[in-house]
């Protein structure tokens, strides 16, 4: 009997899922499938603690598809060879999939299914998954095409699905797969804690949203903390929206009065999530129709601006940033808080490439990977739009260069977060917290943290460091030719208006660190 296979790759759900649920529509039976990929699991964007959360993820979809009458078949192995095995087991009617926007790798992989399944006579389906267009033309269509997707009905859960009598398979452990446990506490995967956070973050810890995000203290609760599950699609961006939407309705129709005890500025903050909703997909429209920006400066103008200097200092000062090690207190904080947690607000992230990017005159793709592997909501189109963003070759006319110190004095005053994650400057006194490097050497000894020996000294002087990282971009900037790369990119990648405008408006001033914030 023919069979029709569901692959979920990014999106393990049962709900809003348009592949099950076409497929659960034929009167055929329908075999949901994933693949574990050892390539994938051993690239250099991968880590053991993103394995943790689709591990939990897998458990919980094989769960609810059993319930439907057949549940997950998990095989092991490089997905064409996989689907030639298959397709010696059963008939093969349709492959029904999402389109994944990805990275370079997984283009590749997805390009290799397409072609197999060509020979093969085997018909690919694959349909949206979030709101980025595949073979977009313009970007003058985009924001209509997205919001009409976003107001479609959120598909059912299938009543049932007709089963195939085949092996399941065993969903992978770490050791198995030889990766490394993660020591972090990272967020639990899995459709019941993805719209348990969005219940939560709609109706208690959202009130707040747009004054609480940008401490790493605050942050922690007041954020949606949704983005691994838009990223693994437990949750749908059509669900998130919509969600937001209705809840807007209801704040909206509240009399004022009542609408006052619920506390916060629950309109405004929810009104600004839904736009980073929107942002979210409008960054990954761009790695849809650039994928090659994964590896190469948007303006290229910006190609060996960071390939001076010694290869063994950036090398030294790469480690030092990844250890948090850098003798900048709230720099370290954050990475070693990441490292462990596997998430970190928005604002300080910016912060720490920013660091990287300026202070330390690295290039994005030095530490790509890093962050890659330690932010267990990787997203491939936001990550390396935002290196890029922040590290001032994508384009954009405002250079954002953070002070550290004054990152810490604004958004962790008493340097609470520091000393959580920083023990040796558990002692030292707020008003050197920000910068111990400036405490003398009498109170170095009082407060036992002599800078040099139980905490570095900083890697570089940020005033020098920014000085010179502003001087060198803008001698690329005043060029004709890079401005002529950055119209380009800004016609083809960015938001009409944005790009209506570009000729016109005049360059705005240097920011602190003033910028849109995801999650």
């Amino acid at each position: 009997m023919s069979v029709h296979v569901v692959w979920f790759k990014r999106d393990l759900r049962v709900h809003d899922h348009a592949p099950l649920f076409h497929a659960a529509q034929q009167d055929a039976p329908v075999l949901p499938l994933y693949i574990v990929e050892p390539s994938f699991l051993q690239a250099p964007d991968f880590d053991g603690a993103h394995w943790a959360f689709i591990g939990d993820s897998l458990r919980e979809l094989r769960d609810r598809l059993a319930v439907l009458g057949q549940p997950l078949i998990i095989r092991v192995g490089e997905a064409v060879p996989v689907w030639r095995s298959l397709a010696k087991q059963i008939q093969i009617e349709r492959i029904w999939a999402h389109e994944e926007t990805t990275n370079l790798q997984g283009y590749a992989r997805d390009r290799a299914v397409r072609q197999w399944a060509n020979a093969a006579g085997i018909p690919l389906s694959e349909l949206p998954r979030n709101g980025v267009v595949r073979r977009l033309q313009s970007r003058e269509d985009w924001e209509g095409v997205r919001e009409k997707r976003m107001r479609q009905p959120v598909l059912p859960v299938p009543e049932a699905i007709r089963p195939v009598s085949l092996v399941t398979g065993r969903i992978p452990d770490h050791q198995q797969l030889r990766l490394r446990r993660p020591r972090r506490q990272v967020q639990s995967g899995g459709s019941a804690n993805g719209h348990d956070l969005l219940r939560s973050f709609l109706h208690e810890r959202g009130a707040d949203y747009v004054t609480a995000m940008s401490s790493p203290i605050t942050a922690v609760e007041a954020c949606s903390r949704l983005s691994p599950h838009l990223a693994y699609g437990t949750l749908s961006g059509r669900e998130a929206v919509q969600a937001v939407r209705q809840r807007l309705i209801e704040l909206r129709g509240m009399d004022p009065d009542e609408r006052e005890k619920l506390g916060g500025r629950w309109i405004g903050s929810l009104r600004a999530f839904e736009s980073r909703l929107a942002w979210r997909d409008h960054f990954m429209q761009k790695i849809e129709m650039q994928p090659d920006l994964e590896t190469q400066n948007l303006v290229r103008s910006y190609d060996g601006l960071r390939s001076d200097g010694s290869a063994r200092l950036a090398k030294e000062r790469l480690e030092a940033w990844q250890k948090g090690e850098t003798g900048y207190s709230m720099v370290d904080a954050c990475m070693r808080s990441l490292d462990v947690t596997g998430w970190l607000n928005f604002r300080m992230r910016s912060m720490l490439v920013s660091f990287a990017a300026h202070d330390l005159w690295l290039h994005w793709r030095a530490f790509a990977d890093h962050l890659a592997r330690a932010f267990v909501d990787y997203e491939p189109g936001i990550h390396y739009c935002q290196l890029q963003m922040q590290s001032g070759t994508s384009g954009n006319r405002t250079l954002r260069i953070y002070d550290p110190i004054k990152q810490g004095v604004d958004y962790d005053p008493d340097g609470s977060f520091i000393r959580r994650w920083v023990p040796e400057l558990s002692d030292v006194p707020n008003s050197f917290i920000h910068a111990p490097h400036l405490m003398p050497p009498t109170m170095q000894q009082k407060f036992g943290c002599q800078i040099g020996r139980d905490y570095p000294q900083p890697l570089v002087d940020h005033a020098k460091a920014a000085a010179a990282a502003r001087q060198r971009i803008a001698a690329v900037r005043h060029d004709p030719i890079a401005e002529e790369e950055r119209l380009e990119v800004i016609s083809k990648h960015g938001r009409r208006r944005s790009a209506a405008l570009a000729k016109k408006k005049k360059p705005p001033k240097e920011e602190d660190g003033r910028q849109l914030k995801l999650f």
